[in-house]
C-alpha cells in the first residue's frame, strides 16, 4: 500500500523554525519528484518546494525562496522541509506529494500554526 506520512508540524511563534518530514513507502513505480504543498483556509493549494529524484534538483516559487529549504535522504526514503523565519501567513496544512510515471500521491497533511 502506497503511503506518504508527514510529521513535524505544530505551533510555533513568529520568527521560529520547524522541520517537516515526509516518509514514503509501498511504491511499486519509481518516484520522479517529490514536493511540498500547503493550503490555508479559504485559499488555493500552492506549491512550496519540489525536488527531483534524479539529480536532486530543487525548485521554489519566488514567494518561497529564502526561508524554506527542501532536502532528501534517499537511503531512508524521506524528504524534509526546513522552514525558518516563520510568519503568521505561513499558517496552513502542509502536504507531501509524490509524482510517479502514472499517478500523483498525497499525504494526509500536517498542520503548521504560526502565532504568538
Amino acid at each position: 500500500q502506497v503511503q506518504l506520512v508527514e510529521s513535524g508540524g505544530g505551533l510555533v511563534q513568529p520568527g521560529g523554525s520547524l522541520r517537516l518530514s515526509c516518509a514514503a513507502s509501498g511504491f511499486t513505480f519509481s518516484i520522479n519528484a517529490m514536493s511540498w504543498y500547503r493550503q490555508a483556509p479559504g485559499k488555493e493549494r500552492e506549491l512550496v518546494a519540489t525536488i527531483s529524484s534524479i539529480g536532486g534538483i530543487t525548485n521554489y516559487p519566488d514567494s518561497m525562496k529564502g526561508r524554506f529549504t527542501i532536502s532528501r535522504d534517499k537511503s531512508k526514503n524521506k524528504v524534509y522541509l526546513q522552514m525558518n523565519g516563520l510568519k503568521p501567513g505561513d499558517t496552513a496544512v502542509y502536504y507531501c506529494n509524490a509524482r510517479t510515471e502514472r499517478w500523483n500521491y498525497w499525504g494526509q497533511g500536517t498542520q503548521v500554526t504560526v502565532s504568538s
